[in-house]
């Protein structure tokens, strides 16, 4: 059965990806450049176009806000657990992260930053449906993306082969930065609501706070997962990929400030300056 992948972005990477694979493309007419330019993209590489009214794009969407254009894509192929566990493992484990849209950011973080993964329980989990698809703004079709029967038991697994494995709480013993990621690390993610489930955290090797400026306790998952990921990154300069294709790269990488470096200077900057703060809308 095709999986249904809504939106110019997430479709975009469906073809880029799967190419001939992908069974067809559905369009709203349109005279959109962006619509055309997808268009002769997909026919390009030989895969069907049809053309469709709103209607029956909404339909198939549910919902979805779908911007014209309805791909139907091979299925996602989920990657089993061990083949996770190497030695620069880098990844992301979602403890009871049910909303899709939330889901779907936190796997575009995850792809942008370079994590080995994404890890997520059979149970409490957002589905893999349009709108995580969408959320994820096509970087889903680069992830590696994997169920798990038990969050709890693969942080176990983990923590016995030596893994660094860290639940992320907002009262956490520790800042982040404080902690060696150098080493194979998973960072662990609970629900806004609820956060880390309290027999999951005791899993876990450490507990590790982001460094705030006190003004907000939390984060939603999608931005706690690429700063937890930039601070692993951060303590691992010498990445293949930046061996391969930027050695420049290297010496930045080594050089960049930590998290909790670089939330120090906020707070000297901020501290006595509410104007400037509010001022400083967020995305």
């Amino acid at each position: 059965m095709a999986r249904v992948v809504v939106g110019i972005q997430p479709v975009r990477e469906v073809v880029h990806v799967h190419g001939v694979r992908v069974e067809r493309l559905l369009f709203e007419r349109s005279e959109n450049p962006r619509l055309q330019a997808l268009a002769r993209l997909a026919r390009d590489q030989g895969i069907l176009v049809e053309i469709g009214s709103r209607l029956q794009l909404d339909q198939i969407a549910r919902g979805v806000h779908h911007q014209g254009v309805i791909a139907f894509a091979p299925e996602l192929r989920l990657v089993p657990f061990p083949s996770l566990l190497t030695d620069d493992a880098a990844l992301v484990m979602l403890d009871g992260v049910t909303d899709p849209h939330n889901f779907g950011a936190t796997i575009r973080s995850a792809v942008a930053l370079g994590s080995g993964g994404v890890v997520f329980g059979a149970n409490q989990a957002a589905p893999l449906t349009a709108a995580t698809f969408r959320a994820s703004a096509g970087a889903v079709e680069h992830a590696r993306l994997c169920r798990v029967p038990s969050i709890r038991a693969a942080v176990e697994d983990m923590v016995s082969r030596g893994m660094t494995v860290v639940s992320l709480e907002a009262d956490g013993e520790r800042l982040l930065g404080d902690i060696d990621l150098r080493g194979p690390a998973a960072v662990v993610i609970g629900s806004e609501d609820k956060g880390v489930g309290r027999a999951l955290r005791k899993s876990c090797s450490a507990r590790a706070r982001l460094p705030m400026s006190g003004r907000l306790d939390s984060l939603n998952a999608s931005v706690a997962a690429a700063l937890a990921l930039y601070e692993i990154r951060r303590q691992r300069p010498a990445l293949e990929v930046l061996r391969a294709t930027r050695p420049n790269a290297m010496q930045a990488a080594s050089s960049a400030p930590s998290l909790n470096d670089a939330f120090s200077a906020e707070q000297q900057e901020t501290r006595g300056g509410d104007e400037q703060i509010e001022d400083d809308d967020g995305e």
